[in-house]
């Protein structure tokens, strides 16, 4: 029993031994594969520490702003909910069909630093629509102040014209934080006889830091003015409209182009770039340059801009050329024994062949191939031809109508022309031979044969 005893302490003694040993083993093993701090290793984590705190600071202002951003947008939207929930309220106290309008329309695109003016480069006016309202509400002597203010973009979209005054001053936009005021000059008006009309004023910055990426123009009456006196006059807005850097107005497209145009303002032909390059090798500088050419030979004008403007490119090109407009002036060519009367781009639009005249809708009478070979010697020797004032919706004219009416107007509008063109060769020296200029002399003052169709 005693020899049984001894034998099972001595196996847990055994055992025990055996675990404290696989015990320190373990120990020694986590010890070797412990990292060891290096005194590199601890500089490198306090540089980066300290990276990370400046990096912070750096982000700090941005983040300040995006968050200042996104709570302001955050209130107007929950002020546009509250006053959408009360607007039936507000407008029942504020019955009117009066308001502000705009007379005429603004450009799509304004640049920062040029005065605001409409499409048609006239002052903008300010004008009272009276509605179904009683025009004695609102005496035509009063004079009643207005404000114009830059609203954002998306305001009344979708032709909205039921806002309140609540929310068309939620959608004013101010200027950025260090920016100018947005909008520089006379900002007010008065309005005589219910009208006003907006003086010098301009922008000051763009408006690609927005979310619509547009502006509008608003005009409200001024508070504190007579507006107490009469019903609320609803304001007025602009359609949307994108403002741009003046920078870009060097570089501006016109819409529609003008003859003395430099050709970089057609579409697809930038400044300085490839195209513009070729074209000015060419000598062809200015839109009606490129439309002289493009009537007479259009495949060499096609293989000088080359394989780098693509079909679709070329046809807006010429889509955008073909817009200009064209003016009265009209050049005449003087061929052996011949007259032609042409328009800025080389189109003929009346003839005098020996002792025929045709009218415009007539030329198809001549010979295609004489008649292109006409066009050509008077492209050839454009620098010598004479210019004068004509009058080309008149040819035009022959065109339209009765054939009688048209016969009449025909022989009137050739009358005038061999007129003019009578006295411009008893004043010119012309440098031919003697023998053209009897003959042109000769059928101009005798009996001429009009040409019917």
């Amino acid at each position: 029993m005693l020899h049984q005893l001894s034998g099972n302490s001595t196996r847990k003694m055994a055992a025990k031994r055996s675990f404290n040993g696989t015990e320190s083993c373990l120990e020694q093993r986590i010890e070797k594969k412990r990292p060891r701090q290096t005194f590199a290793k601890i500089i490198g984590e306090v540089v980066m520490v300290n990276s990370v705190r400046h990096l912070s600071k750096a982000l700090e202002p941005l983040l300040r702003q995006v968050v200042n951003e996104e709570v302001d947008r955050c209130l107007l939207r929950y002020s546009r909910s509250l006053t959408r929930a009360s607007s039936l309220r507000i407008q029942a106290l504020e019955p009117s069909s009066f308001q502000l309008y705009f007379v005429n329309n603004l450009p799509s695109t304004i640049f920062t630093g040029s005065k605001i003016t409409d499409v048609e480069s006239k002052p903008l006016r300010i004008a009272v629509e009276v509605g179904g309202e009683d025009p004695s509400l609102l005496p035509i002597s009063s004079l009643l102040k207005i404000e114009i203010v830059v609203l954002d973009g998306e305001f009344a979209a979708g032709d909205r014209e039921d806002w309140t005054a609540e929310e068309f001053n939620a959608s004013i936009v101010k200027e950025r934080s260090g920016k100018r005021p947005l909008l520089h000059g006379e900002m007010n008006a008065t309005l005589r006889h219910c009208a006003a009309t907006i003086g010098d004023l301009e922008f000051t910055d763009n408006s690609s830091w927005i979310r619509s990426r547009k502006f509008r123009l608003g005009a409200r009456v001024v508070s504190g003015s007579d507006r107490d006196k009469f019903p609320r006059i609803r304001e007025a807005i602009t359609e949307p409209f994108v403002v741009k850097d003046h920078r870009g107005e060097l570089y501006k497209k016109h819409y529609p182009p003008m003859l003395n145009d430099e050709v970089w303002r057609l579409e697809k032909i930038g400044k300085e770039g490839v195209f513009h390059k070729k074209l000015s090798n060419h000598n062809i500088k200015t839109v009606q340059e490129f439309l002289k050419l493009y009537t007479i030979d259009p495949q060499k004008l096609r293989m000088i801009l080359g394989v780098g403007m693509s079909e679709k490119m070329w046809e807006a090109t010429v889509k955008h050329a073909k817009t200009c407009e064209l003016g009265s002036k009209l050049y005449m060519f003087r061929g052996p024994n011949c007259l032609l009367f042409l328009n800025p781009i080389c189109e003929v639009v009346r003839a005098m062949i020996g002792d025929q005249i045709y009218s415009f809708r007539d030329l198809h009478n001549i010979p295609e191939a004489y008649l292109k070979n006409l066009r050509r010697q008077a492209f050839d020797n454009w620098a010598s031809l004479q210019d004068f004032e004509g009058n080309l919706r008149e040819s035009l004219l022959l065109t339209q109508g009765n054939e009688e009416s048209d016969c009449t107007l025909g022989k009137s509008l050739f009358q005038s022309s061999v007129e003019f063109l009578s006295e411009q060769l008893e004043c010119q020296d012309w440098d031919s031979n003697s023998d053209n200029q009897f003959n042109i002399s000769a059928t101009i003052q005798g009996n001429f044969h009009y040409n019917y169709g």
